[in-house]
């Protein structure tokens, strides 16, 4: 390591900005150096100033420093400022359009178009981040005056909205420009968008039943043609399907030009059945029957934009066969059968078209009398400016955050690492799981949601279950990459998601929020994780103890190159939510060796 002695650096990064695009390019910045983008993190070298350490990049006839800080979250280092300087002169680029122009001139040309593409997620993003500093108290207060002061109170399927509401205001994780939606204006933002927790008619399209896939049977208060104004003949030969608002008019139209159905498959004029955005915003809930979900394709993308909102055929199917797959499960590990929920995801209708769809999520009964949390709000900010966390801490374990957080992640563990013994990890992320609590204290399930995209190790599956959930089985998965014959990819999904978004994140930011010092948040989510694995034991245990445990680095996903910079021909990413580079292993003993 060396001592950089020049100060220009710290002369830009005092000038006044907008703290807002401080906080976009700074997370940016962070998630940049984490996937290694142009060289940042392998190329640069560690240099040390006055303020702090910056890194040091290399360019053709100059180089670029970026200051840091220790981190240890999936990456050494993260962002210290929002800031790149040029060694030469010391000027910096503070903005995130002078920034990406920096990194796009030493990125390959093949590349170059994607940071185009990331700068126009940043702009999407920072409006959105400045709307929703405006709105913050109005939107805070319209949900205590709807459903109370205390977040840890709202209960039943209809009032966990509310809590979707929160953590739709929070940033990912680990995905920087996640508050984006790529093409929606601010009014489409208010008007349909879950942070502003509206409500809203669907729209209907008749579709005839000829071209039609449906499985199980739709709600009992499904309309029909003629009660949305059509011809009553139209019963008959139709279905109602319903549309989300965004949908209609250019992406409707294609759709039904793509299938042949124009002409065939007719609009209703009348919009019918108020909903409300839940966390995902593609997916509603009638104001008359929260505990039913429905999903709908939208013309966006979030989280890259390469990840688009609409609903791919198979993936309906696999929801229903991943559902299908726990319940085996289930069966087998019957402790789980009052701990561990899930909704029900068998009944979906589609037209052959990714924006012609809908599933219908059932969630269990019985739930009115308990708060149904996603994990993705418990470090939101509720109204009165506590976190949610600490509003059910003091609920349901006297005020003990570390308390609520060690159940959690005992519960969690124990269930995620009984499926790896099956050979199954679950894209079960903050977003999909949500923690039922109450009514008395103490009380926690979990409920799962969105069961498609998981990995199997059929070989191991094969021998726990008897080839359920095997490529072979004709009740099984449309995706072939679901199917593994190794633990490999079952291991990376577990550790990118069980372990990095649904425990590590919390131990990093109830750090950052100052509810307790980061090391004994690290060592519950170790100490948890080791008594999950020892239970486990076997051979699947010693998989989990090797590559998660006890290994050097972790596998960590690279959110932004697979799903923005990178073409898949580039990144080679045969699915860009599953598309890794590598980290540090913070669940390491502070006596271990990385």
């Amino acid at each position: 390591m060396t001592t950089l002695s020049t100060t220009p650096a710290t002369s830009v990064a005092a000038r006044p900005g907008d703290p807002v695009e401080a906080e976009l390019l700074t997370r940016v910045l962070s998630a940049l150096l984490r996937e290694d983008v142009v060289g940042l993190r392998t190329r640069s070298t560690l240099v040390h100033r006055p303020d702090g350490p910056w890194l040091r990049l290399p360019t053709e006839d100059d180089a670029l420093l970026l200051p840091v800080t220790e981190d240890g979250f999936q990456c050494a280092y993260a962002a210290r400022l929002p800031l790149l300087v040029r060694e030469s002169d010391g000027t910096g680029a503070t903005t995130y359009e002078t920034v990406l122009a920096a990194l796009r001139a030493l990125s390959d040309p093949a590349d170059r178009d994607g940071f185009g593409a990331l700068a126009e997620e940043c702009r999407q993003t920072l409006a959105t981040m400045r709307l929703h500093r405006h709105t913050a108290e109005r939107v805070h207060a319209g949900l205590a005056g709807r459903y109370g002061a205390d977040p840890a109170r709202w209960t039943g399927p209809a009032a966990g909205l509310a809590h979707d509401t929160l953590a739709a205001r929070l940033d990912h994780p680990v995905y920087p420009t996640a508050r984006g939606r790529a093409g929606l204006t601010e009014a489409q933002l208010r008007a349909y968008t879950p942070e502003f927790h509206p409500r809203f008619p669907l729209r209907w399209l008749a579709v005839p039943k000829d071209a039609l896939t449906a499985a199980g049977r739709l709600p009992e208060h499904w309309p029909t043609p003629a009660a949305l104004g059509l011809a009553a003949g139209l019963d008959r030969t139709h279905t109602a399907l319903p549309v989300h608002p965004l949908t209609v008019g250019a992406p409707l139209d294609a759709a039904l030009h793509a299938t042949g159905l124009t002409g065939r498959a007719l609009l209703a004029d009348r919009a019918c059945l108020d909903v409300v955005p839940t966390l995902s915003t593609r997916t509603v809930a009638p104001v008359a029957h929260p505990s039913l979900h429905l999903k709908l394709p939208l013309p966006t993308a979030t989280l890259g934009l390469r990840n688009k909102r609409s609903i791919k055929p198979g993936t309906l199917v696999d929801g229903a066969a991943g559902q299908r797959l726990l319940e085996a499960v289930i069966d087998r590990e019957p402790r789980f059968r009052e701990t561990v929920l899930h909704a029900d995801e068998t009944v979906y209708a589609h037209a052959g078209h990714e924006m012609l769809a809908v599933l219908c999520r059932r969630y269990p009964e019985g739930l009115d009398d308990s708060a149904v949390v996603p994990m993705a709000a418990l470090l939101a900010e509720a109204p009165g400016g506590r976190l949610v966390i600490d509003h059910l801490a003091d609920r349901f374990h006297g005020g003990d955050v570390l308390a609520l957080l060690d159940a959690v992640l005992t519960l969690l563990f124990d269930w995620q690492t009984t499926l790896f013994g099956y050979g199954i990890a679950l894209e079960s992320h903050q977003q999909n799981i949500s923690l039922v609590l109450g009514p008395r204290p103490g009380d926690l399930r979990l409920l799962l949601k969105d069961n498609d995209g998981p990995r199997i190790n059929t070989v191991r599956s094969a021998v726990r279950l008897g080839g359920q959930g095997d490529r072979d089985d004709p009740r099984t998965f449309d995706d072939p990459r679901t199917f593994c014959s190794d633990d490999g990819p079952v291991t990376d999904l577990f550790t990118t998601i069980t372990v990095h978004l649904c425990a590590g994140a919390y131990a990093f930011g109830l750090a950052r929020q100052g509810r307790a010092p980061l090391p004994v948040l690290l060592r519950l989510v170790r100490d948890r994780l080791a008594q999950a694995v020892e239970r486990l034991g076997g051979e699947a245990g010693a998989v989990l103890r090797a590559r998660v445990l006890e290994a050097p680095r972790l596998p960590v996903k690279a959110m932004v190159s697979a799903g923005t910079l990178l073409s898949k021909e580039r990144s080679g990413a045969a699915d860009i939510n599953k598309h890794y580079t590598s980290g540090p292993n913070y669940l390491l003993s502070p006596g271990d060796s990385a």
